[in-house]
């Protein structure tokens, strides 16, 4: 359910202007906005000169209309440079935030390539792993070595040794 069946508009931003809201209506591919699917439309305009940001939102209508969106790459036919703007959040009323448009700016090509896509990676991983670091949780790792356990306490106290046979250990 990552994909959207909703009517999907864009507005691109440059240093010369922007286009202003339009439809993305006709993809490349024979049914558009499905889940892991990447999409190619043509946007006609003016040369805007270097971009800065975007949005793009859906107007919400239809049943599923909810979209997962990674990220939206402009190719620019007159410069040859290609604009990455990174999303990786939900457009849907029932999820993440709530918001169905986002606002979007380019992502820095003079930094690290992958480093705000890793950023985001890394967000994500603890907001599914901080639970085990709550007060008062005693976290427990396996350790090939001893085959036993290594126990971080809710006191700060580590128990490197741990017991083999710790029949509520879990292993993370």
């Amino acid at each position: 359910n990552a994909g959207t069946n909703a009517e999907v508009y864009i507005s691109i931003y440059g240093e010369r202007g922007d286009t202003g809201s339009r439809p993305l209506l006709r993809s490349q591919k024979p049914k558009k906005f499905l889940k892991g699917q990447t999409d190619i439309f043509a946007v006609k305009a003016v040369h805007l000169g270097h971009l800065y940001k975007i949005v793009i939102g859906h107007n919400g209508h239809g049943s599923g209309n909810g979209w997962f969106l990674d990220k939206i790459v402009i190719k620019d036919p007159i410069t040859d440079l290609d604009y990455t703007f990174l999303c990786h959040r939900w457009l849907d009323q029932g999820q993440d935030d709530g918001n169905i448009s986002r606002e979007l700016t380019v992502t820095d090509a003079s930094t690290f390539p992958g480093r705000q896509e890793l950023e985001i990676r890394r967000e994500e991983t603890w907001a599914a792993e901080k639970w085990k670091f709550q007060k008062g949780n005693t976290l427990q790792f396996y350790n090939r070595l001893t085959h036993g356990f290594i126990c971080l306490g809710p006191d700060g106290k580590v128990d490197a040794l741990g017991d083999k046979n710790n029949k509520y250990g879990k292993v993370f």
